[in-house]
């Protein structure tokens, strides 16, 4: 055996992974199909910006310790999400909150926009809801639900707020102050210089190879390495032996304008249905900046398949208790730890991954 671990994926987890078991003496090789490190956290210069390749990442966290692990490796500035939606020729602020309220109605007091909301409650007459629609109707309200969710959310998931479950949106954020901070989390920033330096740095001196795809060598990767720690989807490890798990998609149309600001804001949410596509995300201002031209994304959810990225696992009913199979036949595997989003089949803030590999290489160092 020539390595300790073999590490395939070089996202957060597997690079957190690799950067503490080689510290603590391991020989370990990092491998990712892609041609760069940093997963979906990785940013690509372009015109001097730092483009969030793979859609915006925000880093927040309350947890003190992760907050303290991550600075280790770069600097944050103090950038606060705060992001906008529009609907046809409306501008309102994000998370639902008085500065919204005061859009939509013209009120001004909590105690007016709570009962506003009750109003429209009472006009809806739902009980128990049955669906998304109804359980955002519940929360927020027809006008809210009508003009800021509906549309959003049908894109995003490709299907009828009807036909979808209502557990999707019972933590939908509504707030009854002037706060535009998306965000409750003490600690929050982007990394200055982007977050690609932040793997550079935890894999210096690692031997990575790119554009090296597991399962096209996996004979030979399973004879030189004691362990596999794999943060790739689970049921193709085990050639989808159970079935196929489900994921949303996302694509990115991404130009440069001849522009030095395009939106005056680094996320804007587009929830009128008839727009395709869901936000546009102008790069340079997540870190304040003062660049001649301007870098956007304009973002669409797809419906996935095995030729397109998996970003969001659709984690209903049926595709839980199908990963349930997975982790069971997972649990008996002494070869091999999965983790991350497409390991462990959950949608993970970037400050949970870091939480769980921290936990997964202690416990498996000192276990």
């Amino acid at each position: 055996m020539d390595y300790d671990y073999l590490i395939v994926g070089s996202g957060l987890f597997g690079s957190i992974f690799a950067y503490e078991a080689t510290k603590a003496g391991k020989k370990c090789l990092v491998i990712d199909k892609r041609n760069h490190i940093g997963g979906n956290v990785y940013t690509e210069k372009i015109e001097d910006i730092n483009v969030h390749k793979y859609g915006a990442h925000i880093f927040h966290t309350s947890n003190k310790e992760v907050w303290e692990y991550i600075n280790q490796f770069a600097e944050f500035n103090r950038y606060t999400n705060s992001p906008v939606a529009r609907y046809k020729d409306e501008v309102y602020n994000l998370p639902f909150n008085m500065n919204t309220f005061n859009k939509l109605w013209g009120v001004f007091t909590p105690e007016e926009a709570k009962k506003k909301i009750e109003e429209e409650l009472k006009e809806s007459n739902i009980g128990e809801p049955k669906n998304l629609e109804e359980q955002a109707i519940k929360l927020v309200g027809k006008t809210i639900y009508e003009k800021l969710v509906k549309g959003y959310t049908e894109k995003q998931w490709g299907r009828k707020a009807t036909e979808l479950p209502s557990f999707i949106i019972k933590r939908l954020p509504v707030r009854f102050t002037y706060d535009n901070n998306y965000f409750n989390d003490k600690y929050q920033g982007i990394p200055e210089g982007g977050y690609t330096k932040i793997f550079e740095k935890m894999l210096d001196g690692i031997e990575v190879r790119l554009n090296y795809n597991y399962f096209e060598h996996r004979e030979e990767l399973e004879k030189i390495a004691k362990k596999i720690i794999f943060t790739g989807q689970i049921d193709e490890y085990y050639n989808y032996c159970f079935g196929e798990l489900e994921y949303r998609s996302v694509r990115f149309e991404t130009e440069v304008l001849d522009i030095d600001n395009y939106q005056g804001n680094a996320v804007v949410n587009y929830t009128e249905y008839e727009v395709p596509y869901t936000r546009i995300i102008e790069h340079k201002h997540f870190e304040f900046g003062t660049q001649p031209k301007t870098v956007i994304s304009k973002e669409y959810s797809d419906a996935w398949n095995r030729d397109k990225e998996p970003y969001y696992p659709i984690n209903d009913e049926k595709n839980n208790l199908l990963y349930e199979k997975y982790k069971e036949l997972a649990s008996k595997d002494k070869k091999v730890i999965f983790g991350g989003r497409l390991g462990e089949y959950k949608y993970y803030d970037m400050h949970k991954v870091i939480e769980e590999a921290l936990k997964c290489v202690r416990k498996e160092l000192n276990g």
